[in-house]
């Protein structure tokens, strides 16, 4: 199918620059994710990472942290606290999307679980530990979404490694990536 590797970065887990820090809440992004896509994202503004305008345009891997409300189904079972977090794996574009022709860059989470039920605003972190691949445009949205699909086998593949989970990189990321908000 694809000529790219399966799996991404040294099995010895992140290496400088990583891990790129980010949060704020989830806000509502241009609508493509779920309706065009079938891929949905969670979008957070880009003005709070200043990192982010000194990396390229392109596909990133790592964690999201998620404040989910108490009543929201997702929510981590047994807390009735509204600040628990969970934690899932994630797959991020960050850039203009050629295919689309923004003019605004942007950061587009999807977050490699299925969810009941949205969840704009709710606060997110992520600890971004790798890069997957350039951002690039394509001649069809069926190439466009068949890519997608193989950049998130590829950050699942690349977690699995007991390097690459979020706790075992230096002791303040991961403290700062669940601490209560």
């Amino acid at each position: 199918m694809s000529t790219r590797p399966e799996i991404v970065g040294m099995e010895t887990g992140p290496e400088p620059p990583y891990p790129y820090k980010m949060e704020g809440k989830v806000i509502s992004g241009f609508g493509r994710g779920s309706k065009e896509l079938g891929i949905p994202t969670a979008n957070l503004p880009v003005d709070n990472a200043p990192w982010i305008a000194n990396v390229p345009s392109g596909i990133y891997f790592g964690w999201a942290s998620l404040a989910l409300p108490a009543d929201h189904p997702d929510h981590p079972s047994g807390s009735s606290s509204s600040s628990s977090l969970a934690v899932f794996p994630m797959v991020m574009s960050i850039g203009y999307n050629p295919f689309y022709k923004n003019t605004v860059r942007s950061a587009e989470v999807h977050i490699l679980h299925s969810f009941a039920r949205d969840f704009y605003d709710a606060h997110m972190r992520l600890l971004i530990l790798g890069f997957i691949r350039e951002e690039k445009d394509y001649d069809s949205l069926e190439a466009l979404i068949q890519d997608i699909n193989f950049d998130c086998e590829v950050a699942r593949k690349s977690l699995e490694r007991e390097a690459w989970r979020w706790d075992k990189g230096r002791k303040e990321d991961a403290e700062w990536f669940v601490k209560p908000l």
